[in-house]
């Protein structure tokens, strides 16, 4: 494993308080960001977590990660050969930190140049028919060649055959478990071996997570979030395949097909996609062409953990306030600047109750910054 890159790092001591804060039940992504803008440090919204949860309303406190627990979990990293890398720093996926939410915290087992490459994704059906696997393959080494890193999400079929065609070039498995439980178990030597490579392999997840349905959405949406552009292989009506191409979408980035026999189910969604607008693929050109002006443009730079609106200089919310935002919020997905208009309250006090109702495990964050009450809630 090579050294990471040069540039900002965290310290031993911030690394270990953002792994305690973002392994700490009812804190996601936003929550951890709001969290650091508020109090300026992880090792400081820890400290507080417990009275922002009863300012929420909640039922129970939830059970912070000790010291110990986290670094057990660090020390696991490492005698596995990976490593957690943070937002800020100089080996986390460019592309991914400027998505709505990106995971504070990437346990990373690899090489990290791999993601200053520009990236495409390719994805499919598990149950791949022979002339997918062998299109699926072709596509990543063709355009493993021409200079791009391919993503996808080690699952059997399309997925593996992606890997295994852009192993030589530089691939990027995204894993729905912990760094150390792939899915499915026979990829445990794939993942290994794009490591060993110049590839990496990457998981917001705990050591030891077993990864369940609702994780594979949410590994999904780190395979979309991390390319310029996204390849269907073959995909059933139903299937992850097109939740990852409307994610893809939803950020962006280009969606591409390729085209299928229509009397195969296996086709029937990416068949879809063309017809609502995906790019056809027949070859890697087709990908390349479109995705060569985009892979020279740099993404813009996000400052680490610096989004507005800035908390800092928030007084608690008064008891008022948060009934006024509780009103206002129902099952359904509402805008924050919604609540903002309907209430009369500032961004910074919205988002203040917003963050104590999340850390309560009260609401539920959708995509576009989209809000709800959890189901029973309202």
């Amino acid at each position: 494993m090579t050294k990471p890159a040069a540039g900002p790092r965290l310290s031993d001591r911030q690394r270990l308080s953002w792994l305690r804060l973002i392994r700490t039940p009812n804190v996601g992504p936003a929550s951890f960001r709001e969290l650091i803008n508020r109090f300026g440090s992880a090792e400081a919204a820890l400290e507080m977590l417990p009275e922002l949860m009863i300012s929420g309303g909640a039922s129970r406190i939830v059970r912070i990660p000790t010291v110990a627990e986290v670094e057990a979990e660090l020390e696991a990293a490492r005698r596995a050969g990976g490593r957690f890398v943070g937002i800020g720093e100089a080996d986390y996926p460019p592309l991914l930190k400027n998505m709505d939410n990106p995971p504070p915290l990437l346990a990373v087992k690899g090489e990290g140049a791999v993601f200053r490459l520009p990236a495409v994704a390719i994805v499919g059906a598990r149950n791949a028919s022979l002339a997918g696997v062998k299109m699926a393959r072709m596509l990543a080494a063709d355009l493993g060649r021409d200079g791009y890193a391919i993503v996808s999400g080690l699952a059997r079929g399309i997925d593996t055959a992606a890997h295994q065609g852009s192993l030589s070039t530089g691939t990027i498995g995204v894993l729905a478990g912990g760094l150390d439980m792939p899915y499915p178990p026979e990829n445990a030597g794939l993942c290994n071996e794009i490591a060993e490579r110049g590839g990496a392999v990457v998981s917001e997840m705990p050591f030891g997570w077993q990864p369940r349905a609702q994780d594979f959405p949410r590994r999904n949406r780190l395979v979309a979030g991390m390319a310029l552009g996204l390849v269907v292989v073959e995909a059933a009506q139903r299937s992850g395949s097109l939740i990852s191409a409307r994610l893809a979408g939803e950020m962006g980035r280009l969606v591409f097909a390729v085209p299928g026999s229509p009397l195969d189910p296996r086709a029937a969604g990416s068949n879809g996609l063309l017809k609502d607008g995906a790019t056809l693929v027949t070859e890697a050109a087709d990908v390349a062409s479109a995705i060569a002006p985009l892979a020279g443009v740099r993404a813009p730079r996000v400052a680490p953990l610096a989004e507005p609106p800035d908390l800092s200089a928030t007084p608690p919310p008064r008891e008022d306030d948060r009934a006024g935002v509780l009103e206002a919020l129902g099952p359904t997905p509402v805008a924050v600047d919604e609540i903002i208009r309907h209430t009369g309250l500032s961004a910074a006090q919205v988002s203040m109750v917003l963050l104590e109702l999340d850390l309560a495990g009260r609401i539920e964050r959708h995509a576009g910054g989209n809000v709800s009450l959890v189901f029973g809630e309202a």
